[in-house]
């Protein structure tokens, strides 16, 4: 998990004007893959996530490092410094309240907001995107659940638990899905298993990698790992 708070720091209108639209999607992708993983991450892990070859990404993260906005030694880990962690939170604000006003106000599917919202975070202005935040009320998640940055750089870590931890007879929340692959996004909501629905595990068989579950409302299902792995509940709620 990221940090609770980060600073801009005064005088800068436009933080972002300082590095390339190309930049903002290696600090997003640094982000994205650390957010909710405690796995270090590797310039491989920044290269799938942005689409690009190994040895495109680690150029363009020894440029990052130059300017020093990650840390990042040879053959190691990859990280945010403070400022490109402030960076960071600056476009992830961007793009997941974009997000939430395309489902919220246009109707878009959760699963169909990546590529639009992209494109509008890197060309809104900031007006746009504080214009934005009020009239969605300040949101603090979302489409899939994940934390929206507030404007001075505080990011909500609320404490969630991997469906992947449950055991047979828990009960939970849905807090957060993964959002990497839209088809199975649609997937979940056609069975219900979209936010805030509540959830009931069946059965657990770590050694297929499947688990039985069934939401409020809607039949059971079998969950593969690739999907059991996205899901997590509310903390507080398991048996």
């Amino acid at each position: 998990m990221h940090p609770s708070h980060v600073a801009l720091g005064s005088g800068h209108r436009d933080p972002l004007g300082e590095v390339t639209a190309a930049s903002r999607q290696y600090l997003k992708a640094i982000w994205d893959a650390s957010e909710w993983a405690s796995d270090p991450v590797t310039t491989k892990t920044v290269a799938e996530r942005v689409g690009v070859s190994p040895s495109t990404a680690s150029d363009a993260v020894r440029r990052l490092a130059d300017k020093g906005l990650v840390t990042h030694q040879r053959y190691g880990a990859v990280a945010l410094s403070s400022r490109g962690h402030a960076l960071a939170a600056h476009v992830i604000r961007r793009m997941r309240l974009i997000e939430s006003f395309l489902v919220r106000e246009l109707g878009y599917g959760w699963h169909e907001v990546h590529d639009d919202a992209d494109t509008l975070a890197n060309a809104a202005s900031d007006d746009l995107i504080e214009r934005i935040d009020r009239r969605l009320g300040h949101p603090t998640r979302d489409p899939h659940g994940d934390p929206i940055p507030a404007a001075d750089g505080r990011v909500p870590t609320p404490s969630l638990r991997p469906l992947a931890t449950c055991d047979t007879g828990d009960t939970g929340t849905v807090a957060r899905i993964a959002d990497s692959d839209p088809a199975m996004l649609e997937y979940f909501g056609s069975v219900g298993l979209t936010l805030d629905s509540g959830v009931t595990v069946h059965a657990k068989r770590p050694f297929a990698g499947t688990m039985r579950i069934s939401v409020t409302g809607f039949a059971e299902m079998e969950l593969g790992d690739v999907a059991i792995r996205s899901v997590w509940l509310t903390a507080a709620d398991h048996g």
